[in-house]
């Protein structure tokens, strides 16, 4: 990992609670606020429509952990890696590789029991969407490549080579479109709640999240991860391999962003198609550090953002905002999870300067 990405995680990873998340929420929602009233608009009524429409109804809050799922699980693959100390931004791709895996396997699979036909969609979507980010971690190890810069561009060449999957070898014969064939119901992620689009993929998130968890701070593989992730050159003294541990945090997260492009297939689209994803995997690298690279911290930071994104575009019939302030206040968070820590580092450093002076 590059310096400047080291010293950002640095920042953003203080060992107490969550009360810098929160104040960077409050803050981008106050500064959101003062761009709503700019455009004349009472800004508590453009919240209240937003939150309103992703949490205050059964259709709203169903929908709103629909979204909470992709943006869990490549949040969690992320933290992961963040925590080996590898700045893993790779999970657009990794889901793009997961949905098309899980997709052929489903339409492969046709006839077959969903006892069969699910965990083998799983299964595949975890393996494609791990290897992909396997391959940055070999970069890495081997080459020394910037993990940033490898799997910022293997997202362009895994959605390109989707892309030609879809509109080649995997396009459904029936269909003009960029897409495979329907998945048949065996292939399909059960509905948690009749009427709505909610499926079982967010008991999948809580399970990952619950492993996640223990893994880092119940087991010692994820003491050594983090011990990995904050000093290598201590690790490597210490007798941990650096390599297996940093590693590990690639395969991990490109499990679990696979893991995301399979609930998107099996519970959400039903087949894999062209856009399957309008950004989670860019947007699960803020919800990653809003949550503290903490796996129930992304729990809560992706539900922040789904509800977000849900309500956006009420926000902007109901009250006339544009949805796309949203995306500005996801900025802002960033922003100010940055500017806390710099704050944090800045006032330590005039603390310590004055105990100095006192003696």
């Amino acid at each position: 990992m590059s310096d400047p990405a080291r010293e950002i995680l640095a920042r953003l990873r203080p060992p107490k609670g969550f009360v810098g998340s929160l104040v960077a929420v409050l803050m981008a929602f106050l500064v959101g606020a003062v761009l709503i009233a700019c455009v004349d608009v009472n800004p508590i009524d453009a919240y209240a429509a937003l939150f309103d429409a992703a949490l205050g109804s059964r259709d709203g809050l169903a929908e709103t952990l629909v979204r909470t799922v992709p943006l869990a699980l490549c949040g969690l693959g992320i933290t992961m890696g963040f925590r080996a100390g590898a700045f893993n931004v790779g999970a657009e791709g990794q889901l793009y590789l997961g949905g098309v895996a899980a997709g052929a396997t489903g339409v492969a699979l046709a006839g077959a029991p969903a006892w069969l036909t699910l965990p083998a969609m799983g299964l595949a979507a975890m393996t494609a969407g791990g290897l992909w980010s396997a391959l940055a971690g070999w970069l890495k190890l081997r080459f020394r490549a910037d993990e940033l810069i490898t799997t910022i561009m293997l997202n362009y060449v895994a959605i390109d080579l989707v892309g030609y999957l879809l509109h080649g070898p995997l396009q459904d014969p029936n269909s003009p479109l960029a897409q495979t064939t329907r998945l048949d119901a065996a292939a399909r992620l059960p509905v948690l709640l009749p009427g709505t689009r909610l499926h079982a993929g967010v008991l999948i998130v809580i399970v990952a999240a619950l492993l996640c968890h223990v893994f880092l701070w119940k087991r010692v593989g994820g003491f050594h991860l983090r011990i990995v992730g904050l000093n290598p050159q201590a690790a490597k003294n210490a007798g941990i391999s650096v390599g297996r541990y940093l590693m590990l945090g690639f395969i991990v997260g490109g499990v679990l962003a696979g893991l995301a492009g399979f609930a998107e297939v099996a519970g959400i689209q039903r087949r894999m198609i062209e856009t399957l994803s309008p950004g989670f995997g860019y947007t699960a690298i803020i919800v990653a550090l809003l949550g503290r690279t903490s796996p129930l911290g992304v729990l809560a930071a992706a539900f922040l953002f789904a509800a977000l994104q849900i309500g956006a575009t009420t926000m902007e019939s109901a009250a006339g905002v544009p949805g796309t302030l949203t995306v500005v206040i996801q900025g802002l968070v960033v922003l100010f999870l940055i500017g806390a820590g710099a704050f944090a580092g800045w006032a330590a450093n005039i603390v310590t300067h004055l105990r100095r002076l006192g003696r």
